[in-house]
């Protein structure tokens, strides 16, 4: 008996390595097809070599029969996305870039560059580390630059570089903010010029938010310890200790080809129904790509000195000018100034986008973080002074979970403030997400320009946002870090430079799926995460239960076999 049990082990593994790339085959046809027009305005986007224990995961899969689950996971780690770098020394990121570059390049597809490498990266949180300051960044990019040459690269600069400033990572205490954003939103809240059906949309979406959270599926049991030997395949690229994530609900309606290609002023929809506001931010030390802060006043500090007020003439006979007195000079409006930190972080992402636009067929995206972080008038600034002017576009989402509708009206909006700040306007005075979509549109109609080539484009992150954000359940006491590997999250709409929208250049996955955004001890001692009862891997590591949730949760769904016709 024992010998035939034996037997039947051995052929079930002959025939799962054999009926694998079978099975695989419409899997990865069916993720990736949108990628794959050949439309000469679409391009097609490179898939990197996955990690390689993302492989041992597909192999112990099919090792134990589960084929459903091994061919989806092989489809999502064989689906476009970013490549990260950063960490490495200036001569290995050269040498990784330029292999990648020319391998995308022989494809004729289009890679994507996450740079990840900035000075006091994260905070000093789960993705901790960057280059030891400007002259080492510089070096740094300028081996980037080298590698790339004159192929063509679609760069995501710097996750959370602008979003989480230094001078944010110097309050550590958010209680204000997060009280605030606890607060309904202009956006929830029923207005005198909002009709019935959308102050019933608001509250049935509300709602939905405040259910518990969906049960995590079981963890993925071990395989046995003498799997067949996998092919090597080939030298993988791997992100840093990378970014994390945070909050979104994913509309499967997003992006669709009449979003307005024509005005971008306006959305596809005339909809009247906001999306409320995200959930709630954790308090504490300001998240980064794998930390979200509440979002912050729109107050920003200014980037230039004020004026002081005019001296006391000096009186003719006496030349020596009039000196205040010790109680008066508090009265002055004294400069703020801004601290080193934060103005090397400007000086290192100019630098950055200077060297790498340079090089003529890379577009290099900004950091703008995401819709439920900063307003309007508070990333624009920002935006401004790293350079946007030089830049082909900012980037929304990475590695959180903002909605695909939530993200291009964010983004519509970062756009129109944009142009109308290059025209000489004030920021603080542009239509802001917590708005009321009517009294937004109103703005746009009277300060946006009607054609899209004279305003910023963008790209979006949807790696993650399939099933939008996490919350935990209601009376849990604890630190939710909503950004930190929520659990029953699914993948969201696959990879495409065809977005039916004139201001988004592309949805892309910018974050790995399946590698950990950090311990998640959520406000907790530790070691265990308190939401997943595990210790999850340390930030940028493969995540087997959270990899084969976003496939199992997908959306839209990853189709594993292919369907007949007629059915």
């Amino acid at each position: 008996m024992r010998k035939r049990r034996k037997i039947l082990t051995v052929s079930t593994a002959v025939v799962a390595a054999a009926t694998l790339p079978l099975l695989i085959s419409p899997v990865v046809s069916a993720a990736a097809r949108e990628d794959d027009d050949d439309s000469s305005r679409t391009a097609r986007l490179y898939a990197p070599p996955p990690d390689r224990d993302s492989y041992r995961q597909v192999a112990r899969l099919a090792w134990r029969g589960d084929f459903r689950d091994s061919a989806g996971l092989l489809a999502m780690v064989r689906t476009p996305q970013a490549v990260w770098y950063g960490d490495e020394s200036p001569e290995r990121v050269e040498a990784l870039v330029r292999r990648t570059t020319r391998s995308a390049d022989m494809q004729g597809r289009l890679p994507v560059l996450a740079l990840y490498n900035i000075p006091g990266r994260d905070c000093g949180s789960y993705s901790s580390g960057g280059a030891d300051g400007l002259a080492a960044y510089e070096a740094w990019i300028d081996a980037v630059a080298e590698g790339i040459g004159d192929r063509e690269v679609l760069i995501v600069l710097e996750p959370d570089s602008l979003s989480l400033l230094p001078s944010d990572c110097a309050d550590e205490s958010n209680a204000d903010q997060t009280a605030a954003e606890q607060q309904p939103t202009a956006e929830q809240q029923p207005t005198a010029e909002q009709p019935a059906e959308e102050q019933l949309a608001a509250g049935q979406q509300t709602a939905v938010e405040q259910q518990p959270a969906v049960e995590q599926p079981p963890a993925v049991e071990q395989p046995p310890t003498d799997l067949p030997p996998l092919p090597d395949p080939g030298a993988s690229t791997s992100p840093p200790a990378a970014s994390a994530a945070q909050d979104a609900a994913q509309s499967p309606d997003a992006q669709s080809p009449d979003a307005q290609a024509a005005d971008p002023r306006l959305p596809a929809s005339e909809d009247p129904a906001p999306k409320p506001a995200e959930a709630q931010e954790p308090s504490g030390l300001e998240p980064s790509t794998s930390q979200t802060p509440a979002p912050e006043p729109s107050a920003e500090q200014p980037g230039t000195l004020p004026e002081l007020p005019p001296l006391p003439t000096p009186d003719p006979v006496t030349p020596d000018p009039v000196t205040p007195d010790a109680e008066d000079v508090g009265d002055l409006d004294t400069p703020v100034v801004e601290d080193p930190e934060t103005a090397a972080r400007y000086s290192e992402i100019n630098y950055a986008v200077d060297a790498l636009t340079a090089l003529g067929n890379t577009s290099v995206y900004l950091d703008a973080g995401h819709a439920g972080w900063h307003s309007v008038s508070s990333i624009v600034p920002r935006l401004i002074k790293a350079g946007i002017d030089r830049a082909t576009g900012f980037a929304l989402n990475v590695s959180h979970y903002q909605t695909d509708p939530d993200s291009a009206w964010y983004g519509r909006l970062i756009s129109s403030c944009l142009a109308y700040a290059d025209e000489g306007g004030d920021p603080e005075d542009c239509a802001d997400q917590s708005w009321s979509r009517r009294h937004a549109r109103r703005w746009l109609h009277a300060h946006v320009p009607d054609d899209p080539g004279r305003m910023k484009h963008f790209v979006t992150d949807t790696s993650r946002n399939g099933q939008g954000p996490w919350a935990p359940r209601a009376g849990a006491h604890l630190d939710a870090q909503s950004w930190c590997n929520p659990p029953a999250r699914g993948l969201g709409r696959r990879p495409t430079t065809r977005t039916g929208d004139a201001l988004l250049d592309a949805a892309l996955w910018v974050k790995t799926p399946g590698e950990s955004d950090g311990r998640c001890l959520r406000g907790t001692d530790g070691p265990l995460d308190p939401v997943r009862g595990t210790v999850n891997p340390d930030a940028g590591e493969w995540f087997p239960e959270q990899a084969l949730e976003l496939v199992r949760y997908a959306e839209p769904s990853v189709e594993v076999f292919r369907r007949t016709h007629g059915r």
